[in-house]
């Protein structure tokens, strides 16, 4: 005789119903978000630069499909530094010289070496902070004399080596500075003791306030006999004034060398990071991040046209 097929248990059904919802609860339920869906929020310092270092960071890492928050023109050093810190911000372009001011070694020689700048305040910020600096671009944003082009021309200028020498010569010279400029041991007096030369009042022109849009004017209208201009290394309207930065070879100021710096969770959660930061800050000579500089504030582009101009060149925009 032959038996029917036997009906699956009820134990057997129930377990195969459970499998199924199973099942259709896994596809259901959100697949959890990788690292580098998390978004990361990016800062910056209240200056032209800043923001536009900060824009292009963004830039970079949503071309890496990482989601963006942008928080840029957040504050000055203190308030943005303060953010990286609590982790209301991820990442923030910085300047290397500001490790000085930040752990009270302004005193320290290291600052006023390159290598020796980045690594410092690369050590110091990973013990005390859990921060992390990646590279730093080669310009240096630092207190700087500018002369105008025909003077560096006609008398051979190209450091403060040769502005020695020329002033030495008895040669045509007339600075534009601000009162802190002047006074600051950090500053003039530092460039004077450096360079052996020295700048009697009738060499100078002191303008009210630290601005050194004013004080690159002066040069470029030969205001009072001016010829040259206290500046910051990567201001804007340099070039477009026809004004030259004379190098300071023998580092008689603090190297500002712009870098992304991030806290260490992000980076630990982004591996690749640097790897996609470091062809963009490699970039930033003295020269390019003039050139940029003035598009913001010389032509009035706005600064995410310019990042975007400047990374479709490098290859790392969308």
């Amino acid at each position: 005789m032959t038996l029917p097929p036997a009906l699956p248990s009820a134990p057997l059904k129930r377990r195969a119903a459970l499998g199924l919802a199973a099942a259709g609860l896994a596809l259901a339920l959100p697949r959890a978000p990788r690292a580098q869906d998390r978004p990361v929020t990016i800062g910056s310092k209240l200056d032209t630069e800043g923001a536009l270092l900060g824009e292009m960071i963004a830039q970079v890492l949503e071309a890496q499909k990482v989601p963006v928050q942008r928080r840029l023109q957040l504050g000055p050093t203190r308030i943005v530094r303060e953010a990286l810190i609590a982790g209301e911000i991820d990442l923030y372009p910085e300047y290397t010289g500001n490790g000085a001011f930040f752990f009270q070694r302004e005193d320290d020689p290291a600052w006023h070496n390159a290598a020796q700048a980045a690594e410092t305040v690369r050590r110091l910020d990973a013990e005390r902070n859990k921060l992390v600096w990646l590279k730093p671009a080669a310009a240096n944003n630092t207190w700087a004399i500018a002369v105008r082009q025909d003077l560096a021309k006609q008398a051979g200028l190209k450091s403060l080596d040769d502005l020695a020498r020329h002033l030495k010569a008895d040669g045509a010279f007339k600075l534009a500075a601000s009162a802190e400029f002047v006074e600051s041991p950090a500053a003039l007096p530092s460039f004077q003791k450096a360079y052996g030369f020295t700048l009697p009042p009738e060499r100078l022109l002191v303008l009210s306030g630290g601005d050194t849009a004013v004080t690159m004017r002066a040069a470029a209208e030969k205001l009072n006999g001016v010829n040259a201009a206290m500046v910051y290394g990567t201001d804007g309207a340099i070039q477009a004034l026809e004004l030259v930065v004379l190098e300071d070879p023998k580092g008689a100021q603090i190297v500002y060398q712009p870098a992304p710096v991030v806290r260490q969770a992000v980076a630990e959660r982004l591996p690749k990071l640097g790897e996609w930061l470091d062809p963009l800050f490699a970039s930033l000579s003295l020269e390019t991040l003039q050139t940029l500089n003035a598009r913001i504030v010389v032509e009035g582009q706005p600064a995410r046209q310019v990042a975007a101009a400047h990374l479709r060149g490098l290859g790392l925009a969308r």
